[in-house]
């Protein structure tokens, strides 16, 4: 059986140097009747422990290291990617090659790709994908102030999902086809 006390504090007034003081008392403990080993005057008994014979391979695996998290397959990087761009106004589409790190202008816009991978040996039907940027880049008109350039687009683009990070433009749509490997030496 438990005893319960209320659980309120009660409040008391303390002279302490001709200062008065409130105090709290701590609010009452729960009181738990003693248990049935405590009463008989026994300590309480653990279960037996059972030892086993160790075996050949408990010996390997504790002195063996503990292995290396399997590493993924490296997607191999190809020299150039493969963009289709589509100009809304006039529906002409154009596919056209983009080499790594070097710029290519598509009508006002100019695409640099920094890195173009295939999928992985192993890892599935995932494509091809490209990280890459596309700014807006006006042509000079003679006789007219020639706006500065600026960046439309900047992240990954998929092959295999072409509407997961689209180019969004009023006049231009591009997305990504494949990577292209370097051609054999002849």
């Amino acid at each position: 059986m438990r005893a319960w006390y209320p659980a309120a504090c009660v409040l008391v007034l303390v002279a302490a140097a001709g200062s008065v003081v409130l105090a709290q008392t701590p609010s009452p403990a729960e009181v738990l009747p003693p248990s049935p080993e405590a009463a008989s005057g026994q300590a309480p008994v653990p279960p037996p422990t059972v030892l086993l014979p160790p075996g050949e391979s408990d010996l390997a695996a504790s002195d063996a290291a503990p292995a290396k998290p399997v590493e993924p397959p490296k997607r191999p990087r190809r020299v150039a990617a493969i963009i289709q761009a589509l100009d809304k106004t006039t529906a002409e589409t154009m596919r056209f090659e983009v080499p790594v790190n070097q710029p290519v202008r598509y009508k006002d816009l100019v695409f640099t790709v920094h890195v173009c991978e295939d999928a992985a040996p192993g890892q599935g039907p995932r494509g091809a994908s490209a990280h890459l940027e596309i700014d807006s880049q006006p042509r000079p008109a003679p006789g007219k102030v020639t706006p500065p350039s600026r960046q439309l687009f900047r992240g990954w683009m998929f092959a295999s999902a072409p509407g997961l990070h689209p180019f969004e433009h009023p006049v231009y749509d591009a997305w990504l086809i494949a990577c292209k490997a370097a051609s054999p030496p002849a």
